[in-house]
Protein backbone atom coordinates (compact mmCIF):
# COMPACT_ATOMS: atom_id res chain seq x y z
CA UNK A 1 0.00 0.00 0.00
CA UNK A 2 0.95 3.34 -0.75
CA UNK A 3 0.92 4.62 2.71
CA UNK A 4 3.51 1.93 3.94
CA UNK A 5 7.20 2.65 4.44
CA UNK A 6 9.96 0.34 6.17
CA UNK A 7 10.27 1.87 9.23
CA UNK A 8 6.87 3.97 10.22
CA UNK A 9 4.16 1.10 9.32
CA UNK A 10 1.29 2.03 11.26
CA UNK A 11 -0.34 -1.43 10.91
CA UNK A 12 2.47 -2.19 13.56
CA UNK A 13 0.86 -3.29 17.08
CA UNK A 14 -2.09 -5.11 15.03
CA UNK A 15 -2.25 -8.64 14.53
CA UNK A 16 -4.97 -7.90 11.77
CA UNK A 17 -3.44 -7.46 7.99
CA UNK A 18 -3.68 -4.23 6.81
CA UNK A 19 -5.90 -5.58 3.63
CA UNK A 20 -8.73 -6.42 6.56
CA UNK A 21 -8.41 -2.97 8.10
CA UNK A 22 -8.77 -1.42 4.84
CA UNK A 23 -11.91 -4.03 4.42
CA UNK A 24 -13.40 -2.97 7.79
CA UNK A 25 -12.90 1.12 7.07
CA UNK A 26 -14.32 1.12 3.42
CA UNK A 27 -17.69 -1.41 4.69
CA UNK A 28 -18.19 1.29 7.35
CA UNK A 29 -18.00 4.54 5.29
CA UNK A 30 -18.95 3.43 2.22
CA UNK A 31 -22.04 1.70 2.78
CA UNK A 32 -24.93 2.66 5.08
CA UNK A 33 -24.19 -0.09 7.80
CA UNK A 34 -23.65 0.35 11.17
CA UNK A 35 -20.62 -1.19 13.19
CA UNK A 36 -22.86 -4.34 14.29
CA UNK A 37 -23.63 -4.67 10.24
CA UNK A 38 -20.24 -4.92 9.63
CA UNK A 39 -19.28 -7.46 12.30
CA UNK A 40 -21.55 -9.65 11.04
CA UNK A 41 -20.72 -9.39 7.61
CA UNK A 42 -17.12 -10.00 8.31
CA UNK A 43 -18.14 -13.06 10.48
CA UNK A 44 -19.93 -14.51 7.01
CA UNK A 45 -16.60 -13.92 5.07
CA UNK A 46 -14.74 -15.91 8.19
CA UNK A 47 -13.35 -12.63 9.63
CA UNK A 48 -14.26 -12.76 13.50
CA UNK A 49 -14.21 -9.10 14.99
CA UNK A 50 -16.11 -7.33 17.60
CA UNK A 51 -18.16 -3.72 16.46
CA UNK A 52 -15.81 -2.01 18.70
CA UNK A 53 -13.04 -3.07 16.79
CA UNK A 54 -14.96 -1.98 13.91
CA UNK A 55 -15.54 1.61 15.36
CA UNK A 56 -11.15 1.51 16.74
CA UNK A 57 -9.96 0.54 13.37
CA UNK A 58 -12.07 3.50 11.84
CA UNK A 59 -11.30 5.87 14.00
CA UNK A 60 -7.77 5.25 13.61
CA UNK A 61 -7.04 4.42 10.51
CA UNK A 62 -9.88 6.12 8.18
CA UNK A 63 -8.57 9.53 8.15
CA UNK A 64 -5.29 8.11 7.34
CA UNK A 65 -7.20 6.32 3.97
CA UNK A 66 -8.79 9.15 3.08
CA UNK A 67 -5.79 11.82 3.36
CA UNK A 68 -4.11 8.87 0.68
CA UNK A 69 -6.87 9.32 -1.56
CA UNK A 70 -6.98 12.87 -1.27
CA UNK A 71 -3.76 13.61 -1.60
CA UNK A 72 -3.03 11.29 -4.88
CA UNK A 73 -6.52 12.99 -6.64
CA UNK A 74 -5.14 16.81 -5.62
CA UNK A 75 -2.12 15.57 -7.25
CA UNK A 76 -3.27 14.42 -10.51
CA UNK A 77 -6.20 17.28 -10.84
CA UNK A 78 -3.32 19.87 -10.67
CA UNK A 79 -2.54 19.99 -13.87
CA UNK A 80 -6.35 20.08 -15.10
CA UNK A 81 -8.39 23.66 -15.20
CA UNK A 82 -10.67 23.67 -12.69
CA UNK A 83 -13.52 24.88 -14.82
CA UNK A 84 -16.96 25.27 -12.75
CA UNK A 85 -17.35 24.68 -8.51
CA UNK A 86 -20.94 24.14 -6.98
CA UNK A 87 -21.34 24.98 -3.14
CA UNK A 88 -24.31 25.00 -1.06
CA UNK A 89 -24.76 23.92 2.06
CA UNK A 90 -27.24 21.90 4.54
CA UNK A 91 -28.52 21.73 8.10
CA UNK A 92 -27.30 18.84 10.17
CA UNK A 93 -28.35 18.36 14.05
CA UNK A 94 -25.89 17.67 16.43
CA UNK A 95 -27.44 16.71 20.19
CA UNK A 96 -30.46 19.10 19.04
CA UNK A 97 -28.52 22.07 18.16
CA UNK A 98 -28.43 23.07 14.46
CA UNK A 99 -25.29 23.03 12.74
CA UNK A 100 -24.35 23.99 8.55
CA UNK A 101 -22.28 21.48 6.37
CA UNK A 102 -21.08 23.45 3.55
CA UNK A 103 -19.72 21.54 0.86
CA UNK A 104 -17.80 22.44 -2.75
CA UNK A 105 -18.57 20.26 -5.83
CA UNK A 106 -16.43 20.38 -8.96
CA UNK A 107 -18.47 19.88 -12.63
CA UNK A 108 -17.83 16.44 -12.58
CA UNK A 109 -19.67 15.88 -9.19
CA UNK A 110 -16.82 14.72 -7.38
CA UNK A 111 -16.88 16.40 -3.45
CA UNK A 112 -14.13 19.04 -3.07
CA UNK A 113 -14.24 20.50 -0.06
CA UNK A 114 -16.89 19.72 3.17
CA UNK A 115 -16.68 21.82 6.46
CA UNK A 116 -18.72 22.05 9.20
CA UNK A 117 -19.63 25.25 11.30
CA UNK A 118 -22.31 26.36 14.02
CA UNK A 119 -23.10 29.37 12.02
CA UNK A 120 -24.37 30.19 8.09
CA UNK A 121 -22.56 34.19 8.29
CA UNK A 122 -19.95 35.57 6.18
CA UNK A 123 -17.22 34.65 8.53
CA UNK A 124 -17.65 30.80 7.95
CA UNK A 125 -18.31 31.31 4.30
CA UNK A 126 -14.89 32.68 4.08
CA UNK A 127 -13.41 29.73 5.92
CA UNK A 128 -14.74 27.60 3.84
CA UNK A 129 -13.70 29.17 0.61
CA UNK A 130 -10.51 29.32 1.53
CA UNK A 131 -9.70 26.23 2.47
CA UNK A 132 -11.16 24.72 -0.84
CA UNK A 133 -8.84 27.29 -3.13
CA UNK A 134 -6.02 26.30 -0.82
CA UNK A 135 -6.44 23.11 -1.45
CA UNK A 136 -7.73 22.97 -5.28
CA UNK A 137 -6.35 25.96 -6.51
CA UNK A 138 -8.97 28.77 -8.39
CA UNK A 139 -11.92 27.81 -10.52
CA UNK A 140 -13.23 30.30 -14.04
CA UNK A 141 -16.90 29.87 -12.56
CA UNK A 142 -18.56 29.19 -8.74
CA UNK A 143 -21.78 28.07 -8.87
CA UNK A 144 -23.86 29.17 -5.37
CA UNK A 145 -28.01 29.89 -4.53
CA UNK A 146 -29.17 33.16 -3.06
CA UNK A 147 -27.46 33.09 0.14
CA UNK A 148 -26.02 36.89 1.12
CA UNK A 149 -23.08 35.40 2.72
CA UNK A 150 -21.14 33.69 -0.47
CA UNK A 151 -21.51 37.17 -1.74
CA UNK A 152 -19.76 38.78 0.98
CA UNK A 153 -17.19 36.51 1.09
CA UNK A 154 -16.38 35.81 -2.68
CA UNK A 155 -16.07 39.99 -2.41
CA UNK A 156 -13.67 39.97 0.11
CA UNK A 157 -11.35 37.14 -1.91
CA UNK A 158 -11.90 39.42 -4.93
CA UNK A 159 -13.44 37.00 -7.54
CA UNK A 160 -17.20 38.04 -6.95
CA UNK A 161 -17.17 38.20 -10.54
CA UNK A 162 -16.58 34.24 -11.00
CA UNK A 163 -19.99 33.81 -8.98
CA UNK A 164 -23.11 32.46 -11.36
CA UNK A 165 -26.26 31.85 -9.92
CA UNK A 166 -29.80 30.12 -11.71
CA UNK A 167 -32.45 27.69 -11.23
CA UNK A 168 -31.22 24.00 -11.30
CA UNK A 169 -27.69 25.20 -12.10
CA UNK A 170 -26.75 24.18 -8.59
CA UNK A 171 -27.93 20.66 -8.63
CA UNK A 172 -24.61 19.00 -8.75
CA UNK A 173 -23.62 20.12 -5.25
CA UNK A 174 -27.43 19.09 -4.24
CA UNK A 175 -26.82 15.91 -5.46
CA UNK A 176 -23.44 15.59 -3.40
CA UNK A 177 -25.54 15.82 -0.36
CA UNK A 178 -27.48 12.57 -0.98
CA UNK A 179 -24.99 9.79 -0.61
CA UNK A 180 -24.03 11.75 3.05
CA UNK A 181 -27.44 11.84 4.06
CA UNK A 182 -28.12 8.28 3.54
CA UNK A 183 -25.22 7.36 5.41
CA UNK A 184 -25.66 9.40 8.13
CA UNK A 185 -29.20 7.79 8.68
CA UNK A 186 -27.42 4.62 9.49
CA UNK A 187 -25.66 6.53 12.42
CA UNK A 188 -28.49 7.65 14.05
CA UNK A 189 -27.18 10.79 14.47
CA UNK A 190 -23.81 13.07 15.67
CA UNK A 191 -22.51 13.72 19.19
CA UNK A 192 -20.07 16.49 18.46
CA UNK A 193 -18.98 18.84 15.72
CA UNK A 194 -15.07 17.52 15.30
CA UNK A 195 -16.83 13.71 14.96
CA UNK A 196 -18.99 15.26 12.29
CA UNK A 197 -16.26 16.87 10.18
CA UNK A 198 -14.11 13.76 10.66
CA UNK A 199 -16.63 11.79 9.01
CA UNK A 200 -17.52 14.26 6.34
CA UNK A 201 -14.29 14.45 5.06
CA UNK A 202 -13.49 10.47 5.33
CA UNK A 203 -16.57 9.69 3.92
CA UNK A 204 -16.40 12.17 1.27
CA UNK A 205 -12.60 10.81 0.04
CA UNK A 206 -14.08 7.22 -0.01
CA UNK A 207 -17.41 8.38 -1.97
CA UNK A 208 -15.04 10.20 -5.02
CA UNK A 209 -12.56 6.96 -4.70
CA UNK A 210 -15.67 4.86 -5.73
CA UNK A 211 -17.53 7.23 -7.63
CA UNK A 212 -16.49 6.15 -11.31
CA UNK A 213 -18.58 6.48 -14.28
CA UNK A 214 -19.00 2.65 -14.89
CA UNK A 215 -21.32 3.18 -17.84
CA UNK A 216 -18.36 4.73 -19.32
CA UNK A 217 -15.85 1.76 -19.05
CA UNK A 218 -15.74 -2.00 -19.52
CA UNK A 219 -15.88 -4.41 -16.03
CA UNK A 220 -12.13 -5.21 -16.29
CA UNK A 221 -11.03 -1.77 -16.23
CA UNK A 222 -13.62 -0.74 -13.39
CA UNK A 223 -12.70 -3.28 -10.86
CA UNK A 224 -9.33 -2.57 -11.58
Amino acid sequence: MAWLSKFDNPFRYFNSSPEVIWLVVVLHVRFPLSLQNVEDLLFERGIDICHETVRLWWNRFGPMFAADIRRQRVSRMRGFRQWRWHLDEVFVNINGKRHYLWRAADYEGEILESYVTNKRNKSAALAFMKGALKRHGKAETIVTDGLRSYAAAMRDLGNVDRRDMGRWLNNRAENSHLPFRRRARAMLHFRQMKTLQKFVSVHASFYNHFNSERHLVDHQTYRA
